[in-house]
């Protein structure tokens, strides 16, 4: 007789049943694993579109169907090696997740695993000799864990492995699987070896898939103060001291872990052991007679909202600590090392709480309080008028422009009707510049050319014509999802089908944004789309239908000498 399912078990296959269909998920297994993936990865601070971009399970994923890379925290793509500084310490998190939609753990994902990271992680091993036995993006990217790896030799480096296998199970981890599980973290240890290296296997079930599901970002968080703040002007900014481990309480979570999603809005990520971070974690470290707030500049948070719950005690909605970062690290690595400091702790940091007028005037704070150290100009890209008047433009018709990242998740917006600044870069480099390659290849470093920024992200720019790319950007978008091409394939070709059927619904190889501006954005409908993705694919195919082929130039050469 077959035991019957629990209630999490029952919930959560009735969830995916409903949530399926009305997704862009061409079958229910890749929604699965978007699903679990979008779980477990919750309080990484990451996008809808990024946990996508992670999902490559189907034939030969070795094990793996997302994979993740984190570096000081900030999630890496394989384009953005070379742009990174080498710091004195770093943290380099790598993750692997494998979903299963069944009803227990099995010790075969544990063996494909075990020969995966075997193959891959072995520096002797030359990764193109597996590309006949594992797919390229997964080849990819652990060619950029090593490539990554090797960059920093010289950095203090705390280098974390993170396996989670997860499926609808509700009973214990048999032991045949759990000595696969600790055989594997053995064996990357043996790869690894130092106290710097970490390595955990996680067994997650519908009772965990339950609580990650329940589990919401608080925006709503209370800061209890030192002393009674001072209170400015009729929106009721704040001004005040914080002891340090109250302050530390604010910025970590239930599971004591940093809330890295009330740092969002910092356009810098932690730099690491730098001169700076030293001194902070000097002074931490070696109390003197001068208080904490006398030798720190403090912290700047932004809110929506603000309010005094007690004399001492701050009421703080949608909080994002736009200045401090470093310091708040600093804090946070101090006291998590040596939890007893916290019964001992008497210092101060001084805290300021502003709720900003506009959109306008966030920006201009978060811009002013991140000028003490040199940081590149596309780092604030965000921040240029032009996106902030791209996002109203957007929300009055139905979209939704992640400007501020994963604001509009959080406030239970569906994935397709938010837009990101990176989705909509590519589509306008695509069609305005013919670089879909480049769209492909660089999908995080795009926007960090000013020469090609200032020409699709014009001052001037018609905001009808930006409105127009993103619909038809999600129209070709949703088509492609919809065939059953591979997850490499689809996002390989989005881009070239998007400028091969408007450049054959013009009959042009160039597209102007006036052409778009002028065209009926129904007449692009779905046959349109799969004509000329069937073209795209082909193409693909005939050069060798891998990532070299999509982020190189012979496809999109192909494609506008078939336009002209």
């Amino acid at each position: 007789m077959a035991k019957s399912l629990s209630n999490n078990q029952l919930l959560l296959k009735e969830y995916i049943k409903r949530e399926f269909p009305i997704s862009d998920f061409s079958d229910e297994s890749t929604f699965f694993d978007f699903f679990t993936a979008s779980q477990v990865l919750k309080e990484s601070g990451i996008s809808d579109d990024e946990v996508e971009k992670g999902l490559i399970g189907g034939g030969n994923d070795g094990g793996c169907d997302a994979v993740y890379m984190f570096f000081n925290e900030i999630l890496i793509y394989e384009d953005m090696v070379e742009m990174i500084n080498i710091p004195r310490e770093a943290s380099l998190e790598v993750i692997m997740i494998q979903s299963k939609n069944e009803h227990s753990f099995g010790e075969d994902a544990l063996m494909k695993w075990k020969t995966t990271s075997d193959n891959l992680l072995k520096f002797d091993n030359d990764l193109s000799e597996f590309k006949s036995r594992y797919k390229a993006e997964l080849t990819s990217f652990f060619q950029t864990f090593k490539d990554l790896r090797i960059k920093l030799l010289r950095s203090r480096l705390r280098l974390e492995f993170k396996y989670y296998y997860v499926s609808l199970a509700d009973n214990e981890v048999h032991p045949n699987v759990q000595s696969q599980a600790d055989e594997l973290e053995a064996m990357i240890l043996d790869l690894f070896p130092g106290t710097s290296t970490t390595v955990s296997v996680e067994f997650i079930n519908a009772d965990n898939l339950m609580e990650y599901m329940n589990t919401q970002s608080d925006n709503r968080l209370n800061l209890t103060l030192s002393e009674t703040p001072i209170s400015i002007g009729s929106r009721k900014d704040y001004v005040s001291l914080v002891s340090l481990k109250n302050f530390y309480r604010f910025i970590i979570d239930e599971n004591d872990d940093l809330r890295k999603y009330i740092f969002e809005a910092n356009v810098r990520d932690y730099q690491g052991l730098n001169t700076v971070n030293t001194d902070i974690s000097n002074t931490l470290s070696n109390e003197t007679a001068e208080d904490f707030w006398w030798l720190n500049n403090g912290v700047t948070i932004l809110a929506s909202e603000a309010s005094q719950v007690t004399g001492k005690e701050l009421l703080i909605v949608d909080p994002e600590i736009v200045n401090g970062l470093q310091t708040s690290t600093e804090i946070f690595k101090y006291f998590k090392s040596s939890p007893n400091a916290l019964e001992t702790e008497t210092r101060n940091i001084l805290v300021r709480v502003i709720v900003p007028e506009d959109e306008s005037s966030r920006d201009n704070i978060i811009l002013a309080t991140n000028r003490q150290t040199s940081i590149p100009q596309s780092a604030f890209r965000s921040t240029d008028s032009i996106h902030r008047q791209i996002e109203m433009y957007f929300k009055s018709r139905g979209l939704y422009y992640d400007r501020r990242k994963n604001y509009y998740r959080n406030q239970g917006k569906k994935p397709n009707e938010i837009i990101s600044i990176t989705f909509l870069g590519q589509c306008l480099m695509s069609l305005f510049l013919k670089k879909p390659n480049y769209a492909r290849a660089r999908p995080s470093t795009l926007l960090s050319d000013d020469d090609e920024y200032n020409i699709i992200f014009k001052k001037d720019g018609d905001l009808e014509v930006f409105y127009r790319v993103a619909i038809l950007g999600k129209k070709v978008e949703q088509v492609i999802k919809s065939t059953e091409h591979s997850s490499s394939e689809k996002g390989d070709i989005l881009f070239y089908t998007l400028y091969f059927v408007l450049g054959t619904y013009f009959e042009s190889s160039t597209i102007l944004p006036e052409n778009i501006k002028s065209m009926k954005l129904t007449e692009i409908n779905d046959k349109l789309i799969y004509d000329a993705e069937k073209i795209v694919y082909n193409e693909y195919v005939d050069l060798g239908g891998t990532g070299i082929v999509a982020k190189g130039s012979d496809l999109i050469n192909r494609l506008i000498n078939l336009l002209k």
